[in-house]
């Protein structure tokens, strides 16, 4: 309902989200003074902090703010832009450009790779006494943090957990019994989502007021607490809907629901876990996957008979989307399959870091030199040949940081022998193709020729990702009769696992370009069309998370625990003590951190290769070396680990701890920032390229 018509429902909405609102009392500072123009106030801040921790409330907290003060506000959701600079100005839209407009970007994590140009542009063409703020889960770019002519206009907020005094507020606020309180609290470490799901869970509880206790199934517990008082089975399966798809919009939902879609759906916009987007309803990531979780385990026949609807929608979306929608509408698609391809494409949904653009002529020579740079000059040549004749089959990937042309893909469609003479990889699909079941009349078949990113050749990255949805999409849409795809990529065998699971198999031709070898993924559509293809793979998806549930129990994954900074650094201590004591380390709290969650490694593991890498100055070698000869060279004293090292042991004393404070430094740098540093002044780069 509009508040111009009443807005009984709307204002009771807001009231109940500002009486829970409690906390942050320093970041409502910084923005009342930034509304406010006080002199020295900060005009643009950022916001990050991991999921749950309470981004999106402050975030609605400051619009109400800027309303009351009498600002335009204008509200965008990473979620739902596309990662480019034009994607991001159209959501924006004409309204930031008055005088005092509140600019609110929230999730910005998923169009991270516009940062650079947010900075370095968009931002600096906003209108005078403009207030901007972003939030998201990663820290901003030490490049913009670090650039002086930011220092006076930028101010960043790494979001905390709330006090215990604040968390013990917002439980009264949610009417938690008092006795129960400090169990909640133990319980939930300060954490807001956490906060708000146990105090749902802890409500009308019987024995509440004796104390409270969480089950060790944590998430399945809150949230049949949350579902307990659903209104029917329709509401339910709304709910299953939302966790599952990536955006819910009222359509889709009504694929699944029919004529009761417009009334679930305004029902699901009330619910306190769900997010509102320009492009529909989506539930925080945490309740997401305890849905899915909880869901699966419980109805899983019911489960599995939603998935089949939604895919089936998407897919009628994907054969029917324009080009210049088929990257959204196949990637939506595919984020049903995310659990499995999460393996593979580890930048799952990352691709704001380079924008898919048409090939046009200007961009030749660009391509040309990519394709020799990756593959060599005789490829190049090909790649030219190609260019003369299929230009429309080209796509090329710009790097919103900087705007360069990194990568390019072609999707050739090709009905009779054209190439063979100049293409060796050509020649061998149609003598394939010919050897097995040649063309009928009208078809054609279709060659994923070239995958070219030189940084990161045919390995998981933006432009790879965005190379696949590419392709995955034309493969959906099935125009024009298409009979055989070939997907084309070096011999290495990297591919060749994931690329049979999904029924292309490779071709026993291993033709070679230059001084490089390729394999031929492909599949005749003739003999398994896309349906009973696409059905498959569901079918393959259910089989497999029935298998994973079995394995892992619901709500088993821990969450990221957010430690100041001495609790961190008596963490570190604490896991260099017991590198030796698997149950002690098991325990330690490093061991949900950011830092070595995104390291792909085991605590330990991270503790050693960070401890080796390279500082500034001698001196940091020796306190390395005092590290290295402690903790991880097998010695069993101090007094034993000096006497290796050669010098006194007060003087050992003072390099080890200089030493362990180094190792503790560049982590906490990786928690904060996910890019740990290798010494003063530093240029900060990727975690995975800087450990040997």
């Amino acid at each position: 309902m509009r508040a111009g018509n009443g807005g009984a429902l709307g204002d009771a909405l807001e009231a109940a989200r500002n009486r829970a609102f409690v906390g942050r009392t320093a970041e409502l500072a910084l923005f009342r003074s930034a509304l406010a123009a006080v002199l020295g106030a900060r005009p643009v801040h950022f916001v990050h902090g991991p999921g749950g921790i309470g981004k999106s409330t402050l975030l609605r907290r400051f619009a109400r703010e800027a309303r009351e003060a009498g600002r335009p506000v204008v509200q965008v959701d990473g979620r739902t832009v596309t990662p480019t600079p034009q994607g991001f100005t159209a959501a924006v839209g004409e309204a930031v450009n008055e005088r005092g407009t509140v600019l609110l970007v929230d999730t910005f994590e998923q169009c991270q790779g516009l940062e650079t140009w947010l900075y370095e542009e968009f931002l600096l063409g906003l209108p005078t006494n403009t207030v901007v703020v972003v939030a998201g889960r990663r820290a901003p770019d030490a490049r913009w943090t670090c650039d002086p002519g930011w220092a006076d206009l930028l101010h960043v907020v790494a979001l905390r957990n709330l006090q215990p005094d604040e968390a013990g507020q917002l439980l009264q606020a949610r009417g938690v019994a008092p006795a129960a309180r400090e169990a909640v609290l133990a319980f939930t470490g300060g954490n807001p989502l956490a906060l708000t799901m146990a105090a749902a869970a802890a409500l009308g509880e019987e024995g509440a007021a004796s104390g409270w206790k969480p089950s060790q199934d944590v998430i399945a517990t809150l949230l049949g607490a949350l579902l307990g008082d659903l209104p029917d089975a329709a509401h339910r399966r709304a709910l299953e809907v939302c966790a599952h798809a990536h955006v819910t919009s009222e359509s889709l939902l009504a694929a699944v629901m029919g004529t009761q879609a417009p009334d679930l759906f305004a029902w699901l916009r009330r619910q306190p876990f769900i997010e509102s987007t320009a492009a529909g309803l989506f539930p925080h990531d945490v309740v997401r996957e305890a849905l899915e979780a909880d869901l699966r385990w419980r109805d899983p026949d019911g489960f599995a008979s939603m998935h089949r609807t939604v895919h089936r929608h998407l897919v009628d979306q994907v054969r029917n989307a324009p080009d210049e929608q088929l990257l959204a509408t196949s990637s939506a698609l595919i984020y049903l399959y995310r659990k499995e391809a999460s393996a593979n494409f580890r930048k799952w949904r990352d691709g704001g870091h380079v924008e898919d653009q048409p090939y046009r002529p200007e961009h030749r020579v660009r391509v040309l030199e990519l394709a020799e740079a990756a593959e060599g000059p005789e490829s190049a040549a090909v790649c030219q040949f190609w260019l003369d004749r299929q230009p429309e089959a080209f796509r090329v990937y710009r790097a919103t940081r900087g705007g360069d042309i990194v990568a390019f893909f072609a999707w050739l469609r090709l009905r009779d022998a054209e190439g063979t003479k100049a293409d060796s990889v050509v020649e061998a699909a149609w003598s394939h193709v010919a050897a097995t079941a040649p063309l009928r009349p009208g078809e054609h078949l279709a060659v994923a020729r070239f995958h070219v990113h030189p940084a990161r050749y045919q390995r998981t990255s933006p432009p790879m990702d965005l190379m696949h949805w590419r392709g995955l999409g034309e493969i959906f849409r099935q125009t024009d009769r298409l009979a055989y795809t070939f997907v084309v990529k070096r011999d290495d065998g990297h591919w060749d696992d994931y690329m049979r699971h999904f029924a292309m198999p490779p071709a026993d031709s291993r033709p070679s370009v230059g001084a490089h070898t390729y394999v031929m993924f492909g599949h005749d559509w003739r003999t398994q069309p896309v349906g009973p293809w696409l059905e498959e793979r569901s079918q393959m998806i259910l089989a497999q998370e029935a298998r994973r549930i079995t394995a892992h129990p619901r709500g088993s994954r821990p969450e990221l625990v957010v430690l100041s900074r001495p609790e961190f650094d008596a963490a570190v201590r604490d896991a260099l003590r017991a590198l030796r004591d698997e149950d002690r380390l098991a325990v330690n709290p490093l061991n949900r951190s950011r830092v070595v969650t995104e390291s792909g490694r085991t605590l330990p593991e991270l503790i050693a290769a960070v401890a080796q890498m390279p500082g500034e100055g001698r001196s940091s070698a020796r306190h390395r070396r005092a590290l290295i000869a402690t903790y991880l060279s097998g010695g069993t004293t101090q007094e034993a680990a000096a006497e290796e090292l050669g010098i006194p042991f007060s003087t050992y004393r003072r390099h080890l701890a200089a030493g362990i404070e180094q190792l503790a430094d560049r982590l906490w740098r990786g928690e904060l920032n996910g890019l740990p540093l290798t010494g003063p002044g530093h240029e900060p780069t990727a975690l995975e390229d800087q450990i040997p």
